[in-house]
């Protein structure tokens, strides 16, 4: 299929990666066997029981079923991208033609671990190891293996049929060459990979997006602005596809929480946590999945929240973006990111209709950085403006 040239610490090889087996057979796993069979690979799909592993294959079916009614793909290609995909528990026979495993198990790191030490056993030497967290430490994962220099993150976003963006993230031993395979495997599904050059907690998209839903409770608190005039104001006046909340609502308290637990966890200075995520969550009010979150709803399918321009004018969202914006150039002066890789990322990830940075050109940088000020004046140093919004006046 793909060839690509993996340079050893003694020679250079050429590695063709065909063979890909995915762990964990979960909607984010059989979404990634799907795509990847689209794609051409030959995908074992592993879980540690054959009926999760018959669930995801009847769900791939039904998607597979789902594009030929719609005349996307023909029968025949359904059927051939079907039989690419084979299930199998024996986590030795799973692995013993693979030269990629993704590894898609849930976000509990005791849990990968364990995993990673099977794996590590029972698959070959020269086979890379991507894991698909959206929150964990790669490096930490990474060096409970014997390879971390073939170790990677490429998180996958929700659902991973429909979503373009994908995150490559290297941890600290990482090698140049496994990186690029990386990106130029993601390209091959048909996907867009942003590069996030340094593990840091949050990598890009939740580094801008679960600070800035903790914000907007804060904000309201300190504007008594509705709900819906915060929402609207987003939506309006900053380029989302929906209003914060409402985007909270859609991703699920009960993945905001762990993300926010994991980032602060690994930098206390990287968010602010307010009560009333860790509240919602323990009240199981996840949002659309359990009927109520931020708002409530009729049942656990989409709606959407009504949000007007008219209630845009009633909430100015300088706090928002100045929050936003200020995780992004944390991201860009620690060599993690740069603006063109934020930017697409936020589009690609969050569905910014405008670019980020030039939103904040139309508010001014010099009120989002004063804005800053005021804010770490009250409320403390978590936001003092980031040396490069500094530079930038």
């Amino acid at each position: 299929m793909k060839k690509y040239i993996i340079k050893d610490t003694e020679f250079f090889q050429i590695m063709t990666v065909k063979n890909i087996t995915v762990l964990g057979s979960g909607v984010m796993g059989h979404g990634i066997a799907q795509v990847s069979a689209t794609a051409g690979y030959n995908v074992v799909l592993r879980d540690i029981k054959q009926e999760f592993l018959d669930k995801a294959m009847e769900k791939i079916k039904w998607s597979l079923d789902k594009l030929v009614s719609k005349e996307k793909i023909s029968k025949e290609e359904g059927d051939a991208i079907f039989s690419r995909i084979v299930p199998i528990v024996d986590l030795n026979e799973a692995v013993k033609n693979a030269e990629l495993v993704i590894e898609v198990v849930p976000e509990i790191m005791d849990l990968k671990k364990s995993v990673y030490a099977e794996l590590d056993k029972a698959a070959n030497p020269e086979v890379v190891f991507a894991s698909n967290t959206s929150t964990l430490p790669i490096t930490e994962i990474a060096n409970t293996t014997s390879r971390p220099e073939k170790f990677i993150g490429i998180h996958f976003f929700n659902p991973p049929q429909l979503m373009k963006l994908v995150e490559v993230i290297p941890g600290e031993k990482t090698s140049q060459e496994i990186t690029d395979l990386t990106q130029e495997y993601v390209k091959s599904v048909n996907k867009q990979a942003v590069l996030c050059r340094k593990d840091v907690p949050g990598f890009i998209i939740n580094r801008l997006f679960i600070p800035m839903v903790h914000e907007a409770c804060y904000a309201q608190d300190r504007t008594n602005a509705t709900l819906e005039e915060i929402d609207s104001a987003v939506k309006f006046n900053l380029g989302f596809p929906m209003g914060i909340f409402e985007l909270a609502d859609f991703t699920g308290m009960d993945v905001i929480h762990k993300a926010t637990v994991e980032m602060h966890l690994r930098d206390k200075k990287v968010i602010n946590p307010h009560p009333t995520i860790e509240k919602m969550f323990d009240g199981k009010k996840l949002g659309q999945k359990s009927g109520e979150g931020y708002y409530k709803y009729s049942d656990d399918k989409y709606e959407r929240v009504e949000l007007s321009e008219e209630l845009a004018e009633k909430f100015n969202p300088i706090q928002l973006v100045a929050n936003i914006l200020n995780n992004a150039a944390w991201l860009i002066t620690n060599g993690a990111s740069d603006i063109g890789e934020i930017e697409k990322a936020a589009q690609l990830g969050l569905g910014l209709k405008k670019p980020l940075f030039e939103t904040a050109k139309e508010i001014g940088i010099k009120n989002i950085v004063d804005e800053l000020n005021k804010l770490a004046e009250k409320h403390g140093d978590f936001y003092k403006p980031d040396p490069l919004l500094i530079s930038m006046l």
